[in-house]
């Protein structure tokens, strides 16, 4: 695995457990089990370190987005339970950065970059499941998914998270509400 990919993964590992006050280099490099120093060599300021962060998790993000299996609301189900079980670190650093992007601007277009695709695939696999509204029905359905990792990881929910067959049924709920009962 590439250097700055290890830093970047430490990175991500470092800001879900402590948060953006605990991101250091030197706990990155702890954390990555690096020697002392390397990852400043990499990332040398905090914001290039909050960036390479941010670039790891989108690269990330990307590799993992496949085609829907089965139907939509499977894919949609299996997807946020993979999201609040073996993606649980990364969707802690995703909403740590969100928060610290409302105040540092810098960071708040690297942080779209993901988010704007995400939703950008989401109107087509909408659009190709016969929706007649894609742009519309990605807002609504992009809001389900959100709520339902937030509240699974950081709400009232986290005491007791849905299990896959409950967010698929959740996804076939909110499919049908707009529209597409066979997605």
């Amino acid at each position: 695995m590439e250097r700055t990919a290890v830093i970047g993964d430490a990175a991500i590992e470092v800001i879900a457990a402590e948060g953006m006050r605990g991101l250091t280099h030197r706990a990155v490099d702890r954390a990555a089990g690096l020697p002392p120093g390397s990852t400043s060599y990499y990332a040398r300021t905090r914001a290039a370190l909050l960036e390479l962060a941010a670039d790891r998790m989108i690269a990330l993000d990307q590799a993992e987005v496949a085609p829907p299996a089965g139907t939509l609301a499977e894919f949609l189900g299996a997807m946020v339970h993979r999201s609040i079980t073996v993606g649980r670190t990364r969707m802690l650093a995703r909403y740590e950065f969100a928060l610290e992007s409302t105040r540092r601007p810098e960071l708040r277009a690297r942080y779209d970059v993901g988010g704007l695709e995400l939703r950008r695939r989401c109107a087509e696999v909408l659009a190709a499941a016969g929706s007649p509204t894609p742009e519309d029905h990605t807002r609504v359905l992009i809001g389900w998914l959100d709520g339902s990792i937030f509240d699974a990881l950081a709400g009232t929910g986290s005491v007791n998270p849905p299990t896959e067959a409950e967010l698929v049924a959740g996804a076939r709920a909110v499919l049908a509400g707009l529209g597409l009962p066979h997605a």
